[in-house]
């Protein structure tokens, strides 16, 4: 009898792996090959954990990598950060260093820069030649109307043939004629409504397009008509804009001319040697000199006639107005700058030879500048603003003063001279330490008393609500409006007189402010009028503040200003007070009054 064997084929395809089990016994076959499998599938975790511990090892060991190159990046970063902040803070302190020194450097030749340029005025370089910067409106641009198209004519059908409606015969229409007959007016009746039905089908589809042609070449038409309309009403637009414009820019002409026209008689009046002509133009010499930020660019002037001396107090910089930064450098240990100033003794050497240097500056331009030989002498008197360390207060202290003949004067090389030395050769009066603040006497004051100036009288104190200003008398309103004005500007120091009506020269009052920053001469003038003041009242209060070399021209009036006159004023030193502002101001002073313009137009 044969044994009966078992036989169990077992096979791992992880491990590649494959066994035949056999033996008599199925149970102990499949136990072996349980056995096996459990065997192999040890294995094979066994070889899955190494293969991730080794995956894991190597991840590991990546990232490892990877952190030590970032780390790496940003120590090189780092390093570049520190490296560049290093450079900008060198660089930092060298360009401050050469601004520094730069400043210091013009200070040390400002009397160098003056002599190479001419200081004289060319008359045509002040005049305005520019265009109306404002363009030509340009003319209107209209994309031309998309019309709609028009549609396609219909595809018609073709006409029915009659081949296509012949009847077919059958064998009893061959043989029975009645039959064949009946045929042929069937087929013949079919084709005959065949055509008709085409020819309404045609006769419809034309009438569809004809409709639609004629829709469209309506809504063509009205499209027309609307860009037409709005052509009409783009140029219509465009000429008055034209028109504006022409307007603007003839008004704008005009006054370029008026104000050239000013200048040509400024100027035929220097040539003419007269006395206001000739302190405008040195105060265009001086106000045109260009000095460092900071300095003080402020002066006064006094022109004799009868001895061609010109007296010039003039606003000196103070001791503070100097450049201190000497230097900036760059402390590489502690990465930082530090801030260089000069010593004390250097700064007041610096302060000394710039006053010094300012003076024989200021006396060149003049000189130079003088080309019709009105300036026989020139008288500068160095005034400083700075605080009095005794009082805590601004004082202006004359430091300096010099009188220097322009004969002796064009004889200097003031290319080679210095400074000090040829302020004391040509007997200028000085300490010897400029910076020390003494104070001297003028060499000649300037003479601030206006032969046009009159006594004034008070008026306010008989004001009150039952009174007219536009009533009043023109006599008593000049003198109010410089009591008012009197009473404004006296918190200051300043003073207001009045001016003869015979010979004001469209001056009714003049003001004098003292504040050294928003101060000077300032012109008023009143008009008593009932109507309203134009652009012309305007454009004679600038030329009058542009003679008198004033820093501010004011008109009161106790009527209104039209926009004429707003627009002129705007960005010129004017002010336009109405009615209402008087008003206003005489009742911060603590007075009454009233203004009624058809009252006064009564009478």
């Amino acid at each position: 009898m044969t044994r009966a064997t078992y036989h169990v084929v077992v096979e791992h395809s992880g491990l590649g792996k494959w066994r035949e089990i056999k033996g008599s016994d199925k149970g102990i076959v499949e136990y072996k090959a349980r056995l096996q499998r459990k065997q192999w599938e040890e294995q094979w975790q066994q070889r899955l954990l190494k293969t991730q511990q080794q995956r894991e090892k190597v991840r590991q060991a990546d990232d490892e990598k990877s952190r030590k190159q970032v780390l790496l990046a940003e120590k090189e970063r780092e390093k570049e950060r520190l490296r560049q902040e290093w450079e900008d803070l060198k660089q930092s302190a060298e360009d401050q260093t050469q601004e520094a020194r730069q400043k210091i450097e013009d200070v040390r030749h400002l009397l160098q820069y003056t002599l190479d340029v001419n200081d004289a005025i060319d008359w045509e370089t002040i005049k305005s030649h520019a265009p109306f910067d404002k363009p030509r409106p340009s003319a209107p641009c209209l994309n031309t109307p998309k019309l709609v198209a028009l549609p396609q004519e219909p595809n018609l059908k073709s006409k029915p043939r009659q081949d296509d409606f012949q009847p077919k015969r059958t064998l009893l229409a061959r043989l029975m004629p009645s039959m064949r007959k009946k045929q042929d007016d069937a087929a013949e009746s079919a084709y005959a409504g065949a055509v008709q039905q085409h020819q309404h089908e045609c006769e419809a589809a034309l009438e569809a397009w004809q409709n639609q042609c004629a829709a469209v070449a309506a809504r063509n038409v009205a499209i027309l008509a609307e860009f037409e309309q709005r052509k009409q009403i783009a140029e219509r637009d465009h000429e008055a804009k034209c028109l504006e414009w022409e307007q603007e820019n003839q008004a704008y002409l005009t006054q370029q001319a008026e104000e050239n026209a000013r200048i040509d008689a400024k100027r035929d009046a220097y040539q003419r040697k007269e006395s206001d002509a000739i302190l405008d133009y040195c105060e265009m010499v001086l106000g045109g000199s260009q000095y460092p930020d900071g300095f003080p660019q402020s002066f006064d002037m006094e022109y004799q006639d009868d001895s061609g001396v010109l007296v010039v107090d003039y606003a000196l910089p103070a001791r503070e107005h100097m450049p201190s930064l000497a230097e900036v450098k760059f402390v590489q240990s502690k990465r930082s700058i530090n801030e260089v100033f000069l010593s004390d003794r250097a700064l007041d050497t610096l302060y000394d030879d710039a006053l010094y240097q300012i003076v024989l500056r200021t006396l060149h331009e003049l000189f130079e500048a003088d080309t019709i030989d009105a300036l026989s002498a020139v008288v500068l008197n160095g005034l400083v603003t700075a605080i009095d360390k005794t009082t805590g207060n601004h004082t202006i202290t004359c430091i300096l003063s010099i009188h220097a003949k322009k004969e002796d004067f064009l004889k200097i090389n003031l290319a080679q001279v210095e400074p000090k030395a040829c302020f004391k050769a040509l007997k200028g009066v000085g300490s010897s330490k400029l910076h020390g603040m003494t104070a001297v006497a003028p060499i000649l004051n300037i003479n601030r008393e206006d032969r046009r100036f009159v006594n004034s009288y008070d008026v306010a104190d008989s004001l009150d609500a039952s009174v007219n200003l536009a009533t009043m008398g023109w006599e008593d309103f000049e003198h109010l409006i410089r009591e008012v004005f009197a009473k404004e500007f006296s918190a200051s120091g300043g003073e207001v007189k009045v001016t003869q009506a015979s010979r004001d020269g469209g001056v009714d009052a003049v003001a004098f402010d003292p504040d050294p920053i928003r101060g000077g001469k300032i012109v008023i003038q009143a008009k008593r009028y009932t109507n309203t003041v134009g652009v012309s009242a305007v454009r004679d209060l600038h030329g009058t503040v542009m003679h008198e070399g004033a820093t501010k021209g004011i008109l009161v009036t106790t009527a209104n200003y039209g926009p004429d006159a707003y627009e002129f004023a705007a960005n010129k030193p004017l002010t336009l007070l109405n009615g209402a502002n008087l008003l206003h101001l005489l009742e911060k002073h603590g007075h009454q009054a009233r203004i009624n313009l058809q009252e006064a137009k009564q009478k």
